[in-house]
């Protein structure tokens, strides 16, 4: 990002009552040779353009099928796993790191696989201003940033009002699977999700869901989960249903 894109117009009043808090922070990180090529020679392939007007999903990977939203693909080791074992699903990525971007668009380019879309931009407005009502067959939110101060709790992902605008994006019968690394944040997650009247718990009310082996949403490990597993961090998954 250079000073230019830094430069906007001075917002209005109704701009910053329309502004919610992000999730993410906007920050200079590394991106490697390979992850810059890859943004600049494979991406435009996979990439679909932010604009605030309703997706026709056919049309954006050019056939019918189940849609799949996963809201921050990270490094897109599990994105493209999945993607990969369910070449019938259509998923749409959402990321807004340039290196994680760029680090999927490799992984999509080097396995072959053309059922994978990015948007490179904030979820919460992708959500809103792209996505139909009930046209979702599921959704994946893993291991979103848990923002373990206290203080930042309210930037937090897995929260209302966000999960009640999310669930009415999913079709009924569709679901959403959660998954994090940190204890507190599992339980908030617990909590919101038992707590949306149009959700059910796949693995009865209250409980965790398995890891591994799930019908709806197998979701592989990540080098990352086995690292930290192997330090003796707990891993929590959640399943809902959208009623």
């Amino acid at each position: 990002m250079d000073n230019t894109d830094l430069v906007d117009e001075q917002p209005s009043v109704e701009d910053f009552k329309k502004r919610h808090i992000r999730s993410f922070v906007m920050r200079r990180g590394h991106i490697s040779a390979a992850q810059r090529r890859a943004l600049e020679e494979a991406l435009p392939r996979f990439q679909v353009e932010y604009t605030p007007e309703a997706l026709d999903f056919e049309a954006t990977f050019g056939r019918s099928g189940p849609v799949v939203f996963e809201i921050g693909c990270g490094m897109g080791e599990t994105t493209a796993a999945i993607a990969q074992s369910r070449p019938e699903v259509n998923f749409l990525g959402c990321e807004v790191f340039p290196a994680g971007v760029g680090a999927l668009a490799k992984r999509l380019d080097d396995m072959e696989l053309t059922n994978v879309r990015i948007v490179r931009h904030d979820a919460v407005e992708v959500l809103r201003d792209m996505i139909p009502d009930e046209s979702l067959d599921g959704v994946h939110i893993y291991f979103p940033d848990p923002w373990r101060k206290a203080r930042h709790h309210k930037r937090r992902l897995v929260a209302q009002p966000f999960i009640g605008q999310l669930v009415k994006k999913i079709k009924k019968g569709g679901y959403i699977h959660c998954a994090t690394d940190w204890e507190n944040y599992a339980e908030q997650m617990l909590e919101v999700l038992e707590g949306e009247p149009l959700l059910e718990n796949l693995h009865g009310q209250g409980n965790w869901s398995p890891v591994m082996g799930n019908p709806l949403c197998d979701r592989p490990t990540t080098k990352f989960q086995a690292r930290g597993e192997r330090l003796g961090h707990g891993i929590w998954d959640l399943v809902y249903l959208r009623k």
